[in-house]
């Protein structure tokens, strides 16, 4: 029972990982342009993710020391401080998306503006966060999350041309009418949604928090290689309800109450409640990952003390470090800024600095001084230097895609 409980971490950091806010529009978005033919890239993603979070995990068990907390000795404090600021800039929009999408949720249920409820959301997780202990955290938002499985059973009650689908997922082309930079300006957001840099600083600080020891890699890949398979299924339902109900009739998908209707035609009232709940809990939990995950980077860069478990009085600039960018963020989504399109952007900047975040993950885990002999095998090690070529290209065309394509327009 511990070792079934314990993969809620790889749970929560995958839903809000694969399914938070932008993830949830980007993917309703994608089906209803391309159909199912950028499914390749959220296969690439959830390999990629995988292969990394894996390192992470083992990294924190074996050493007892999370990602940050080894970048600066690992590139030196000049390369580790433009890693941070990079790092620290997304984790900031993102907070501000994941607030503004839990208070969109809300909307949905309620049929009151979601800037009225904005406050209130950023404040409940401010206390979830501080009050909370970090396996109740995971356990209740990671699990209400799954809610979200209600896309698949919507899914298959539609009814879809099934031939169809794989026919588009089988041909990884734009179609005639699309252009091949918005094209690929999509999977350059699809991946940098799936590969998220905050996944690993999250998992790999919360596997610290969880005093995970050698003796628990077998939780920590269970973690890893059940969670975000899981997100990355539900991204594939996502898109196929857009590809499914949108893509025939040539309707665009770019609104949260858009996203969810498949689920409504498809099962129903049940079905829409269960979606509504799996958003919000899907948000408020990457609310949460994020916000820490900004006080976990800071902490370990400048080598303060941080974790959940320390009392605020004895790690006083962590806890103040997450205060300070849940005000920010909430602040931001005040201004009215659309919380979905905070959260593209901030998707294709993590794309760009993508490089920045697993290079020194690749590095620790073939360092013996670190993990002795857990260090990385032959095929951890292709895999990785694969993907390193694939994020440095991604990471080059990333924003030069963004001003061609008018941010995919």
């Amino acid at each position: 029972m511990r070792k079934l409980l314990g993969i809620t971490l790889g749970i929560l950091t995958a839903i809000g990982g694969f399914v938070d806010i932008g993830d949830l529009v980007a993917n309703a978005l994608v089906g209803s342009r391309f159909g199912m033919s950028l499914a390749w890239v959220v296969v690439l993603g959830v390999l990629g993710i995988c292969v990394f979070a894996e390192m992470s995990g083992r990294i924190a068990a074996v050493s007892g020391r999370a990602v940050f907390d080894l970048v600066r000795e690992r590139l030196g404090p000049k390369a580790g401080l433009v890693n941070l600021a990079a790092s620290f800039v997304i984790l900031g929009l993102t907070v501000a998306a994941e607030i503004g999408g839990a208070a969109l949720a809300l909307e949905l249920a309620t049929g009151v503006n979601y800037l009225l409820w904005v406050p209130g959301v950023a404040f409940v997780a401010w206390l979830v966060m501080w009050r909370v202990r970090f396996e109740t955290l995971e356990r209740v938002f990671g699990l209400c999350g799954l809610a979200l499985v209600v896309f698949v059973v919507a899914l298959w009650r539609l009814g879809p041309d099934w031939g169809q689908l794989w026919h588009q997922a089988a041909r990884p082309a734009p179609p005639p009418d699309e252009g091949v930079p918005t094209y690929f300006y999509y999977a350059i957001a699809l991946l940098g949604g799936a590969m998220t840099p905050y996944e690993v600083f999250f998992f790999s600080s919360g596997g610290v928090e969880e005093k995970w020891r050698p003796g628990d890699l077998a939780i920590s890949r269970a973690n890893v290689f059940v969670g975000f398979p899981l997100g990355g299924l539900l991204s594939l339902a996502i898109a196929a309800c857009a590809a499914t109900v949108f893509l025939p009739s040539g309707v665009q998908v770019d609104t949260l109450d858009q996203m969810v209707l498949p689920v409504a035609l498809g099962a129903g009232q049940i079905g829409l409640a269960l979606v509504i709940l799996g958003v919000f809990a899907a948000t408020f939990g990457a609310t949460l990952e994020v916000a820490l995950s900004s006080g976990y980077c800071l902490s370990q860069y400048f080598g303060w003390q941080w974790g959940k478990f320390v009392r605020p009085r004895e790690a006083a600039r962590f806890h103040a470090t997450v205060l300070v960018v849940m005000v920010v963020a909430t602040a931001l989504i005040l201004t009215t800024v659309d919380p979905i399109m905070v959260t593209e952007y901030s998707l294709i900047f993590s794309a760009a600095a993508l490089p920045l975040t697993y290079l020194p993950v690749l590095m620790i885990a073939n360092d013996r001084d670190y993990l002795g002999d857990k260090v990385n095998g032959r095929l951890s090690n292709v895999l990785g230097t694969a993907f390193m070529i694939l994020l440095v290209v991604v990471s080059a065309a990333a924003v030069p895609l963004m001003l061609a394509t008018k941010a995919g327009q």
